[in-house]
């Protein structure tokens, strides 16, 4: 993937200390799984990462938007990121390797 070992270092991190991997050091040290891939989906591991996800800050909070019940796209902005959550979070490791 070409990820830098100084990025790939933080990701790790970030990914043990939400519980998703273990990581041990010495000689026969390494980095796994947490928890069986069936049981960790690309929602976790984006959510460990970035936080929560928001696709327009109005979504997780509509009172910060000045046009709020007149905005036409406050539904549109709500459904994407429903059907992006719900994809992610129903798509779990086991899925993905071939």
């Amino acid at each position: 993937m070409k990820i830098p070992p100084s990025f790939l270092a933080k990701i790790i991190s970030q990914l043990h200390i939400t519980g998703l991997l273990k990581t041990s050091r010495g000689a026969r040290g390494g980095i796994s799984l947490a928890r069986p891939s069936a049981e960790i989906s690309l929602l976790d591991v984006v959510e460990a990462i970035d936080g929560p996800i928001l696709l327009n800050e109005c979504v997780g909070n509509p009172g910060k938007c000045e046009f709020a019940d007149d905005c036409a796209m406050h539904p549109i902005w709500t459904e994407a990121q429903a059907v992006l959550v719900d994809r992610l979070g129903n798509t779990t490791f086991d899925k993905l390797h071939k």
